[in-house]
């Protein structure tokens, strides 16, 4: 169910132990061949796939998805907020959410750039809302094992723009994608202890901007190996996932 779609009576009726998600994406850039809403449709899709599945059993928020991409400003079309906003911004939502009464809530999370605050809305929002079980689901993180059996590239080979995000818009929406303008290999590794992908975390994180990490290509990874197929399969992976933490949920 879509909350906005909702009148004020049918929400009152609702179980207030319904699990309720938020997408909070990313509008920025993603190479030569993906558009600015990439992240915001992956994660959508996501949702929409789910809201399918699961209907009346699950309540799924308005998505936030202008969110912080400071780090991609070097690219045009690039939106952005402070990492403050995002928290103060989310957690007022939240905050709105459980004076209603709702008991699960959950973030999905689309873009790698919010995954740290993402965890800080969490803490924070969760210290002051001990009623409420929060917390924060960043989609590649879902189903890592099953994920790494369908990537065809090799470390490095999944990042932004990448094999899977991109295998994943030729899933969802085919247009959007320029097929013409699709890229090689890209990612700029640095330190051992600092290199990592979508799927790999490295021993620790040191802060580059995505013109560093990808060259100035905007692209980390190898989205050459993209295929409407694969996409497919990674929409039916992290669906699948999410359906087992949704129901998990007392």
């Amino acid at each position: 169910m879509r909350w906005e779609k909702l009148t004020t009576e049918e929400v009152r009726r609702l179980d207030r132990t319904i699990p309720v998600l938020m997408n909070i994406a990313a509008i920025e850039q993603h190479g030569p061949h993906l558009p600015l809403d990439t992240d915001a449709r992956i994660g959508g899709h996501f949702l929409e796939e789910l809201d399918k599945r699961l209907g009346d059993r699950v309540l799924i928020l308005p998505p936030v998805v202008v969110c912080t991409s400071e780090h991609h400003m070097d690219f045009p079309g690039t939106l952005t907020v402070q990492h403050a906003t995002l928290l103060a911004y989310v957690t007022d939502i939240l905050s709105a959410v459980a004076a209603h009464g709702f008991s699960n809530i959950l973030l999905l999370n689309s873009h790698g750039g919010n995954q740290a605050i993402g965890q800080v809305i969490v803490e924070s929002f969760g210290a002051r809302h001990r009623n409420c079980r929060v917390g924060l689901l960043t989609w590649w993180r879902t189903a890592t094992d099953a994920l790494l059996k369908v990537q065809e590239s090799g470390f490095g080979g999944v990042g932004h723009a990448c094999e899977f995000e991109t295998s994943l818009m030729l899933h969802i929406d085919e247009a959007s994608v320029r097929r013409d303008r699709i890229p090689g290999y890209s990612h700029i590794m640095t330190y051992d202890w600092a290199n990592s992908d979508l799927l790999r975390g490295g021993r620790g994180s040191l802060f580059r901007t995505m013109a560093e990490i990808s060259g100035g290509s905007g692209v980390v990874g190898d989205p050459s190996l993209a295929s409407a197929e694969k996409g497919a399969v990674i929409s039916r992976i992290v669906v699948d996932a999410l359906c087992d933490i949704v129901g998990s949920l007392p």
